[in-house]
């Protein structure tokens, strides 16, 4: 019977912690998948291309630390390829960055020349997502004023009158005689 409850208690435990990383733990990105964060074979605006960023989600910049670096940079400095005002500069060669607002993000590599060849990284990243939220779906366009939409009057077509007559709503019945 002990074990049992043990064994409830574990699995009880375990389904916890599993939905508490998925609320809490978002994505996480390898720069570059497997050519990792380096000037050469990976082209990194079609890289984050291919993915959405969220709040929550991380970047791993994995790379040789004896010829690269990972500067967080200005959206000027990124398009300058200037590194020498980093907003934070990495140099491990196994780099995780936690992504924790939303925004547009800069990265590019500190050493003379690599920026200019490619080694930058741009992305924009949503703020956390609630879980699948469904599209809409386009329905009827409908005049916010009224429910009805004018309809050509027979007479449109009389040699009489060439302007366009219009006819709101249907048709009054015919008096009858009686």
């Amino acid at each position: 019977m002990a074990l049992i409850k043990n064994n409830a208690l574990f699995t009880s435990l375990m389904i916890l912690v599993a939905l508490f990383g998925v609320v809490v733990g978002g994505t996480v990105h390898k720069v570059g998948d497997s050519g990792g964060w380096t000037m050469m074979g990976v082209n990194y605006e079609a890289w984050a291309s291919s993915r959405t960023f969220q709040v929550g989600d991380s970047l791993v910049f994995n790379y040789n630390n004896e010829y690269h670096d990972v500067t967080e940079v200005t959206r000027n400095d990124f398009e300058l390829c200037e590194p020498s005002k980093p907003l934070t500069r990495y140099q491990t060669g196994f780099d995780t960055i936690s992504l924790t607002k939303p925004g547009l993000y800069h990265f590019i590599c500190g050493a003379p020349g690599h920026c200019d060849v490619g080694q930058k990284l741009q992305i924009h990243v949503l703020p956390a997502s609630l879980g699948p939220v469904a599209a809409p779906v386009p329905g009827p366009v409908r005049s916010p004023s009224s429910s009805w939409s004018p309809s050509p009057s027979p007479l449109a077509d009389s040699p009489v009158n060439n302007a366009p007559q219009y006819q709101m709503g249907p048709s009054p019945a015919p008096h009858s005689a009686a």
